[in-house]
């Protein structure tokens, strides 16, 4: 299938420079389309996943992605979508955060001659002389058309406004699409819909500065149905990162999406075909929870593995199963000393140091709610004593926050 309409029928598509011409594109060459990525941590993170996922469909389809590690860009920092500076990074920061996504997109493409390719914009940015940039570069861009785009004037409205260093960006990032277009024939920049200014200004300069034509195609920004931003939870990002987020806690991440983005999700995150996500989509009221669990699963198997996305699955069984019931080794769990158990825990201090609540307060209120559990014994003080004789028979302390967070306390 020519990968625009892949793209179209997953709901990837929101705004494209020339949607014929592109397609035509596809049908007759090898297309070489590039993604950019920002390395201000050592991870990404969910809201992610559709730009690595369109660049995998992109290499399933016979073309070739390219995965632009920001560290040029990455200095100065997306003004896109911002209300206030990023906080600068140092250059030994910027690189070992390049290195560590490397490491992680080269989970999802595969690397090598002819396939797709990674490559750092600070490479060709960093040696840029300042003065010949202006000269060559700068003069291709109109500063009313550049004070028109959405993310300059949302800038310009706040208290700290935007900083010339911010201003700068979008001149930067369209070198990168005319660079890469002169040094390896790219034809192709996609990116979330908040970069549409700066994808259309790296087509018009490629246009001006080497007389050849290349497309732009931006991907919806996306939210979930309560008008979440994607991959925000209460306890902050969902990383791709299993040490920052753990397998588990992203398996139940998908798991506990609500009814009405399940079969959006089931196209933009997994692999299923189409005729699959059809079938789940009949589904309705509790049997939703199927699809649910499809969907967690498909999308954990993409990240973490089959194996990882195994465990995780029976690791949920066995938690909202019979607690102890199962394979629960994929449960988050805490060791305790047996001695300290058995001279009883205040309930408050188990339900912080395990991470289900964020302060003794939080524990405070979840009990007082009603939505503290060990096992399933619901617990009607903060500081109740959690014991040894409340394990179950696995010999460990099931701990649940409101109806879906687990944590086992293992003695020790």
């Amino acid at each position: 299938m020519n990968p625009y309409s892949e793209f179209l029928a997953r709901g990837y598509v929101a705004q494209c420079t020339d949607e014929a011409a592109l397609r035509e594109l596809f049908d007759t060459e090898t297309v070489l389309g590039y993604i950019g990525f920002d390395p201000t941590a050592t991870s990404l993170h969910v809201g992610s996943l559709v730009p690595i996922l369109s660049l995998v469909h992109l290499q399933r389809a016979g073309h070739r992605p390219i995965a632009v590690v920001g560290g040029g860009t990455g200095m100065i920092g997306d003004p896109s979508g911002k209300t206030e500076m990023r906080n600068m990074l140092t250059l030994e920061t910027l690189a070992a955060n390049a290195q560590a996504i490397k490491q992680q997109l080269s989970r999802f493409l595969e690397f090598g001659p002819n396939q797709a390719v990674m490559v750092n914009n600070a490479d060709w940015l960093v040696p840029l002389n300042y003065i010949e940039f202006l000269r060559d570069v700068g003069r291709h861009f109109s500063v009313n058309r550049m004070l028109a785009a959405e993310s300059v004037k949302l800038r310009l409205e706040q208290e700290q406004g935007l900083s010339f260093i911010e201003f700068n960006y979008a001149l930067l990032q369209a070198y990168d699409f005319m660079h890469l277009a002169k040094t390896m024939d790219c034809r192709l920049q996609m990116g979330g819909n908040d970069q549409w200014g700066n994808i259309v200004a790296g087509v018009d300069l490629t246009r001006r500065m080497i007389g050849k034509t290349v497309y732009g195609l931006t991907f919806p920004l996306l939210t979930t149905s309560t008008g979440q931003k994607m991959g925000k939870t209460a306890a902050g990002a969902v990383w791709l990162d299993a040490a920052r987020t753990p397998v588990y806690d992203f398996y139940q991440y998908w798991v506990n999406t609500t009814d009405e983005d399940v079969s959006r999700f089931l196209r933009l995150f997994t692999f299923l075909p189409m005729k699959d996500i059809e079938e789940l989509d009949r589904l309705s009221g509790a049997d939703l929870r199927q699809a649910k669990a499809v969907l967690a699963y498909e999308v954990t198997k993409i990240v973490h593995g089959e194996a990882e996305a195994k465990t995780a699955q029976a690791a949920a069984g066995a938690a909202f199963g019979a607690a102890g019931a199962g394979d629960s080794e994929g449960v988050p769990h805490t060791v305790v000393p047996r001695a300290r158990l058995a001279g009883g825990v205040p309930a408050f201090q188990l339900f912080v140091e395990t991470g289900l609540c964020s302060s003794n307060s939080d524990a405070r209120r979840l009990v007082a709610g009603g939505g503290a559990y060990v096992g399933e014994t619901r617990l009607t003080a903060f500081d109740q004593p959690v014991t040894l004789d409340m394990a179950g028979d696995d010999g460990a302390l099931w701990l649940r926050a409101g109806k879906k967070k687990y944590h086992r306390v293992l003695p020790g």
